[in-house]
């Protein structure tokens, strides 16, 4: 049974993280160039920015994730809250795959024995199903916030990556039927 479980789990980590990754992509793809920069105030952060902080938290989490603390020496955070007027849409997407590559590397090797490893984040340990759901609360948050900048920047012409508005009861309707065909 618990193998079956850790199994599961894994499973179900490794779909929710490709989920969070196809939905930024959706959201990004919606995104003109300048778009990517764009702040809606001073306390805020762009996508190129937090494309940048989830790129590097992920490299600093998921590098060595098994054997060496999530918080890497070579991470300057602060940084990542920094994007140079000269970087380019082509740079953002590139740290985005850089990001999940690592995401990816790390959790596809897992088997079922390491879901109740200890790992440590900030010399703080963790189990490793408590270190990926912590990972995998953090990518939504921020998932989700691009893709509220996607909408409002692309406001009347953007494309939902879910159902439409006021399609709901028509979704309950046409996808049962799509089901069994």
């Amino acid at each position: 049974m618990a193998v079956d479980l850790a199994a599961h789990y894994l499973e179900e980590a490794r779909r929710q993280m490709r989920g969070h990754k196809r939905m930024g992509e959706g959201a990004m793809a919606q995104l003109r160039e300048e778009d990517f920069f764009v702040t809606l105030d001073a306390e805020s952060n762009s996508v190129a920015i937090l494309v940048k902080h989830l790129a590097g938290n992920m490299r600093s989490r998921f590098t060595d994730f098994l054997t060496s603390d999530g918080e890497k020496s070579d991470r300057f955070r602060d940084r990542e809250f920094q994007v140079a007027s000269s970087i380019t849409r082509a740079e953002v997407m590139k740290w985005w795959e850089e990001g999940w590559a690592c995401v990816f590397t790390a959790i596809e090797a897992l088997k079922v024995e390491d879901v109740m490893r200890t790992v440590t984040i900030r010399d703080e340990p963790h189990t490793v199903l408590q270190a990926i759901n912590r990972q995998i609360a953090h990518y939504a948050a921020h998932v989700g916030q691009i893709v509220f900048l996607a909408k409002h920047l692309r406001s009347s012409e953007w494309k939902t990556l879910s159902i439409p508005r006021g399609k709901s009861e028509e979704f309950k309707t046409v996808a049962p039927k799509a089901q069994k065909s």
